[in-house]
């Protein structure tokens, strides 16, 4: 039986406390948090960039305790170098031409080979990884969950700024990553071998050299035996990391008990859930999504209210009802990008919202 097990990776924004500018830690907060969590701390291409990653967690409520302890231990190594750490999708005014590239042959490789939209792509994520085995039902699952995609990445909004400049966007990330190959919603396939066949063609016309270097939203994970999702913002608050994670855990187990019934949801094209993530990178929860089984614009919250009822016969099963109730905040209160939008409203300062990103990372944990 598949254990659905857990992993989550969080990007962070290194930041000076003074300047409130993006700042290179010199991998000095990775090289400190090696001696206690040996690779989970790594460092990224741009040297302003902190990743986390947990450990396998049997369910929400472990990966939320070892969320909450990666990103407090990350903070005080962070404040013992005199710096400061952010979740945001993207840093409100700090200009990428003026960021550092980690010294690494993978990264000099990147960035010679993608040149400025390497260097540009200063930008924060959520990665979750759920775990599944059977490669055929995980390419299965790949395929049906795309629908869902858009309703989560609205939640998950969290980068209105780029460069000093209120972009009109919810989620600019989305845009500043699609400059790269190999992003965004990926195409339906027929198997995993037809999965691998495609991988190893990359390979062999030296498109890649190996399987992580396709970026999608979503992806059969073509080393560990999950699925991961990584089509979402880096969230403002932890309780909303887990919330999204609880989220696709849900609709993983979902899917896998319909296909397990000879029962399956609709495979959209691809071209259609480009439509919906568009939507959602542009208005966030305050837009309108289209449903496409009833070929019609409808709001994005009742989307996300649907989206909560169809997985809500598996939540007691995974232990996750509490984490999912998270959701009804957001949509109350708003998403990161709502709330940086307020301060900005509010205050005029991006230098405010960049105080009030490092105060809401660290809240409660």
């Amino acid at each position: 039986m598949e254990k659905f097990t857990l992993g989550i990776e969080e990007e962070y924004m290194v930041i000076d406390p003074v300047t409130r500018e993006l700042k290179s830690h010199d991998q000095e907060i990775v090289e400190v948090a090696a001696k206690e969590y040996r690779d989970q701390v790594k460092a990224e291409m741009h040297q302003a960039v902190v990743e986390v990653g947990t450990a396998i967690c049997r369910d929400v409520n472990e990966a939320m305790v070892e969320i909450k302890k990666l990103r407090r231990y990350v903070s005080e190594v962070a404040g013992s170098l005199n710096l400061k750490i952010g979740a945001s999708g993207t840093h409100p005014f700090s200009h990428w031409s003026t960021q550092l590239i980690t010294p690494n042959p993978r990264y000099d490789a990147i960035v010679n080979e993608m040149q400025e939209a390497a260097r540009s792509n200063l930008i924060f994520g959520l990665h979750v990884h759920v775990g599944i085995s059977d490669k055929d039902m995980a390419i299965h699952i790949m395929n049906t969950v795309r629908y869902f995609l858009p309703h989560v990445f609205a939640l998950s909004s969290n980068s209105p700024f780029w460069e000093g400049r209120n972009t009109g966007f919810q989620s600019f990330r989305t845009k500043v990553f699609d400059k790269f190959p190999r992003t965004g919603i990926p195409d339906e396939f027929s198997s995993w071998d037809s999965y691998k066949n495609y991988i190893n063609l990359l390979i062999k016309t030296n498109c890649i050299d190996n399987a992580k270097k396709i970026w999608w939203d979503v992806r059969v994970h073509p080393f560990f035996d999950t699925i991961e999702f990584r089509i979402c913002d880096v969230p403002m608050r932890v309780e909303e990391t887990i919330a999204i994670t609880a989220i696709f855990q849900a609709l993983v187990l979902k899917l896998y008990k319909l296909r397990l019934q000879n029962m399956s949801y609709i495979v959209y094209s691809r071209a259609l859930i480009n439509e919906n993530k568009w939507r959602a990178s542009r208005y966030g929860l305050d837009g309108r999504m289209i449903d496409f089984g009833k070929q019609q614009e409808v709001d994005t919250r009742s989307l996300i209210r649907e989206l909560l009822e169809f997985i809500d016969d598996v939540v007691d099963e995974l232990g996750s009802r509490k984490a999912l109730g998270y959701v009804h905040r957001i949509m109350e209160e708003g998403t990161g990008a709502d709330r940086q939008l307020a301060v900005y409203q509010q205050t005029g300062s991006l230098e405010k919202v960049v105080d009030y990103i490092t105060q809401q990372t660290l809240e409660g944990v």
